[in-house]
């Protein structure tokens, strides 16, 4: 491993951070006028005892299982984004780019969303069918005759296409709603538990 890899590396382990962190108190002490006329030795003591004494990051080789169903889907997410651009209208650019932030924060989640089968399902379909048919059918309608309405129907084929994109952010939507409900679910269970152990807390959720 080349040496400016080996240094980003250590620059963002933990043993840099709390090094840091305690080699900034010896710069505020010296401030302060606490650390005396040895201050820089004083900082670096303290860099040196938190990076010595706090454990090496942990080395994590394996992918669980949630990460690889995700990936996976995030990487044909970020296909179907580069095969879009340049042949839809800026709105419905503009739309799919947003329904995708917002996939892309569901998949973020990949442990809590494959807890749910049915959730995972329905944003599987969302990326490898339901958004690419949408797209495919409009894309194979002349530019004109999509944007144009025709005798008998509430909507050009564009407006139906903009429809249904909005329909799969609503529901894009409502599967990044449940995944927080558990957040803050996990979140007021640890409340709870913190309250039975220590007491009051200043973070009630309840």
């Amino acid at each position: 491993m080349a040496f400016s890899e080996r240094a980003l590396r250590y620059l963002g382990s933990t043993r840099n951070i709390v090094g840091s962190c305690l080699a900034l108190l010896g710069l505020v002490a010296h401030f302060l006028g606490l650390a005396g006329a040895y201050w820089p030795v004083v900082v670096v003591a303290l860099y040196g005892a938190g990076a010595l004494l706090t454990p090496p990051d942990r080395v994590r080789l394996t992918i669980s299982h949630a990460e690889v169903e995700t990936r996976a889907l995030r990487e044909d997410l970020d296909g179907l984004l580069r095969r879009i651009d340049g042949r839809f209208p800026d709105d419905v650019r503009a739309a799919v780019h947003g329904l995708a932030e917002v996939i892309g924060g569901v998949l973020a989640r990949a442990e809590q969303l494959t807890a749910s089968p049915d959730q995972l399902h329905v944003v599987s379909q969302t990326i490898r069918r339901y958004l690419p048919a949408s797209l495919e059918a409009y894309a194979n309608l002349p530019r004109r005759y999509a944007l144009t309405r025709r005798a008998g129907r509430e909507r050009s084929a564009h407006e139906e296409l903009l429809e249904q994109l909005a329909l799969l952010d609503a529901q894009m939507g409502k599967v990044a709603e449940a995944i927080h409900r558990g957040d803050e679910q996990a979140l007021r269970d640890q409340g709870r538990f913190l309250r039975d152990r220590f007491g009051g807390s200043g973070l009630d959720l309840s």
